[in-house]
């Protein structure tokens, strides 16, 4: 959604105001198109994405990861005056409290589940019966 506000804002755009805002490097690469940079102009990779393949560390991360997201959306929305995308980023913001609401809920069960005790049971083999 943050790439589509960023078309929105610059595809009419002339050069001058281009160059104006401060995206003439970034337009010399890739147009007006939407391509996944950090603040740095740092592409986007796969390396971002965090996974240990255990439940209670990745419930974690992403936790993590929400928070950080809704700083983001916070930082952009102090520095915006136009109402038409700080609406959308406020909606963004929300939308991560709620996912970081909804992980948090997981990593609880994931929690109690491992804290229940398990009564494991092996059924007789035919030649004890």
């Amino acid at each position: 959604m943050v790439g589509s506000i960023v078309h929105q804002l610059t595809k009419n755009a002339s050069i001058e105001e281009i160059k104006a805002a401060g995206l003439d490097s970034y337009y010399a690469d890739h147009d007006t198109g939407i391509y996944p940079v950090n603040a740095s102009g740092v592409p986007f990779t796969a390396a971002y994405i965090q996974s240990k393949g255990d439940p209670i560390v990745d419930l974690t991360e992403d936790l993590a990861a929400e928070q950080k997201a809704r700083a983001t959306y916070e930082y952009l929305i102090q520095m915006l005056d136009d109402p038409d995308i700080i609406e959308p980023l406020k909606f963004l913001r929300e939308r991560e409290v709620v996912h970081y609401q909804r992980f948090g809920e997981a990593l609880r069960i994931v929690q109690d589940y491992i804290q229940e005790p398990r009564l494991f049971t092996m059924p007789k083999p035919e030649f004890l019966k």
